[in-house]
């Protein structure tokens, strides 16, 4: 999967662009800003956004062709950010650390997913919020992105599985046109999530 990703990030061109994710933009827009984790961040585009409106970025990744153009984004923005190459199985966050997390368009078989959003949710301060968007199960149906394996897609149930330990402030199956580069253009059925630690 790594070699996948290097690969699909090595031209120069940004495959899912260089503007925010919409969702994740909303929301951070309604949030003071702190500090921040973005998993699976790929090329840098919501880190970087967030570190341009004040939030202080950790972004992870297991493709080191994401890290360099994220990097690269992020010098031409004039933002600082710190991001980390590992294997999500690797990662181990510090409790109690952040007062956000992006999780967006994140596609993990079924156990990588639940013990990585575990540890997710502990990494979490009071009160701190997760900002979830993935393609739903209905996503097969689009061409708009996404994996054609539906045990890599979400439905709302596994949402509220993989969740219920916080409080939910919006959780909604959405039929959305996408704009996000090459890699994400077009209608496509999404899930969105915020959910707070209480």
């Amino acid at each position: 999967m790594k070699e996948q990703w290097n690969q699909r990030y090595s031209s120069e061109e940004y495959k899912y662009g260089k503007e925010p994710n919409q969702f994740l933009k909303t929301e951070l827009s309604k949030t003071k800003p702190g500090r921040i984790l973005f998993v699976g961040e790929g090329e840098g585009r919501n880190a970087i956004y967030a570190a341009s409106v004040g939030w202080t970025v950790d972004a992870i990744d297991f493709s080191e062709e994401g890290k360099r153009k994220a990097m690269k984004l992020a010098a031409k923005a004039g933002v600082k950010i710190n991001y980390d190459v590992i294997e999500f199985s690797n990662f181990e966050p510090e409790n109690n650390l952040y007062d956000a997390i992006g999780i967006i368009f994140i596609h993990l078989d079924e156990m990588t997913r639940k013990q990585l959003f575990d540890k997710l949710i502990n990494a979490l301060k009071k009160d701190g919020k997760i900002i979830f968007e993935c393609f739903e199960k209905e996503q097969l149906k689009y061409e708009s992105g996404g994996p054609k394996d539906p045990e890599l897609l979400y439905s709302l149930e596994d949402v509220v599985n993989l969740f219920i330990d916080l409080e939910f402030e919006k959780l909604s199956k959405e039929k959305v046109f996408l704009s996000e580069g090459e890699g994400h253009y077009g209608d496509g059925m999404v899930i969105r999530f915020v959910g707070i630690l209480k």
